[in-house]
């Protein structure tokens, strides 16, 4: 099957808001080993929306569009979809029953404009939209489909996933799509490829599609398939293969994040964890307390920014900081020591660096950074050289203390 994406609004047209959701829908059907070859963004003017949704049907079965669906006048994607295909408009009583329950519960009053949204042209297949107040729905003709999907990501997205994507898998091989997520770390995104590249090649059922998010790479493993038991048959070979070529650096078969991963281990271990943090600022305790049952495992975080701080709270040495300097391996042995003594943890984790934009030097640029863990059994350090500007910098030293812990973790 070939698709193709069109997203509706002027506002994107302006640079007022970021087209994110081309990105996820093509990430989605490139897993899914679905043809797509043209996106188009259009403002919300009928006569291009239908010029440009007739173009998109000469070269696609079906044409997934975005945006448009909302209450106010210049939403006109439904109306105008309805009337390329020559459809009437008309209420759908589950809908409207939807939408009057929806206001109700918010203690809102749904005014007159809002009944357009359960309004659909006829013989649409309709989709229920669980997190907004806009269903969307798909409309099919002489072979051809048009998914209308709302604007809003945190709609679109599991409309997406959850009802579009299946309607695809059923046209496609009258099954499903099933798929799982290999992430990586510590190998780039161009050396996965070609590491990778005899298996990409050959790929046909199941397929790979790599993307990278920052400072990682994820490979969706997507099988056509009629049950999920024979998608997991299909895929489990495949990331077997995956993580032979690639090694330890594959830390999650099934799409966990690095934290996740480290909290699972944690609570499986029965090990306590404690965090020093100087130029991340907190980063990496934010990111495991985001977990739900994280106090589990995770006793305590601190951010001593200045040499005060690092003395005070983690008992460095004056001598250290003044022989070494706040960025050194040493400074980071300390600091873990300090906050696993400190914390009465099993293990803690440090980080300090150079952040930047200033402050580096020819000795010590801009991306040192110095990651220490301390257990029973001792302390290590390890240098990092960073590159990026500052936020980056913090988020790469961040994974790399997380995937160390992981790492010391499965030992």
């Amino acid at each position: 099957m070939t698709a193709e994406i069109v997203a509706v609004g002027t506002e994107l047209l302006m640079g007022q808001i970021l087209n994110t959701n081309a990105h996820f829908i093509a990430q989605r059907l490139a897993g899914a080993g679905v043809n797509h070859y043209f996106q188009t963004v259009v403002g919300d003017n009928p006569a291009r929306l239908t010029q440009t949704l007739a173009l998109a049907l000469t070269r696609a079965e079906i044409v997934i569009v975005t945006g448009g669906l909302g209450p106010t006048g210049d939403d006109l994607t439904k109306e105008t979809a309805a009337a390329l295909f020559h459809r009437e408009l008309r209420y759908d009583a589950e809908s409207l029953k939807a939408l009057e329950d929806r206001f109700f519960r918010m203690g809102r009053e749904m005014t007159p404009n809002n009944l357009k949204q359960a309004m659909f042209p006829e013989g649409a297949i309709i989709l229920k939209n669980d997190n907004g107040t806009a269903p969307g729905c798909i409309l099919e003709q002489n072979g051809r489909a048009i998914a209308l999907l709302p604007g809003p990501p945190r709609e679109m997205q599991p409309m997406f996933e959850e009802q579009v994507l299946p309607y695809i898998a059923k046209k496609e091989s009258g099954g499903i799509f099933y798929s799982r997520v290999a992430r990586i770390f510590g190998v780039g995104e161009s050396a996965v490829e070609f590491r990778l590249k005899e298996l990409i090649e050959s790929q046909n059922n199941p397929t790979i599609a790599p993307y990278a998010l920052t400072g990682e790479v994820t490979l969706r493993i997507t099988a056509r398939c009629k049950t999920e038991t024979e998608g997991e048959a299909l895929i489990a070979p495949v990331l077997d293969e995956i993580t032979a070529i690639l090694g330890d650096a594959v830390y999650s078969t099934s799409n966990e994040a690095l934290h996740e991963v480290c909290g699972r281990l944690l609570t499986e271990k029965g090990i306590t964890l404690s965090v020093a943090e100087s130029c991340t600022g907190g980063l990496i305790a934010s990111t495991i307390v985001s977990m739900p049952g994280s106090s589990a495992f995770f006793t305590e975080g601190v951010v001593t920014y200045s040499n005060g701080a690092k003395e005070r709270r983690l008992d460095v040495s004056e001598e250290t900081l003044a022989r070494f300097g706040a960025v050194s391996r040493e400074t980071a042995l300390e600091m873990a020591y300090g906050m696993r003594e400190s914390a009465k943890s099993d293990v803690a984790l440090s980080v300090t660096g150079i952040a930047g934009p200033d402050g580096g030097s020819a000795e010590k640029p801009v991306g040192l950074v110095y990651i220490g863990v301390a257990e029973a059994s001792g302390a290590t350090a390890h240098e990092l050289r960073l590159s990026g500007g500052r936020e980056r910098i913090r988020h790469m030293a961040m994974l790399h203390a997380l995937d160390l812990l992981r790492r010391k973790l499965k030992e």
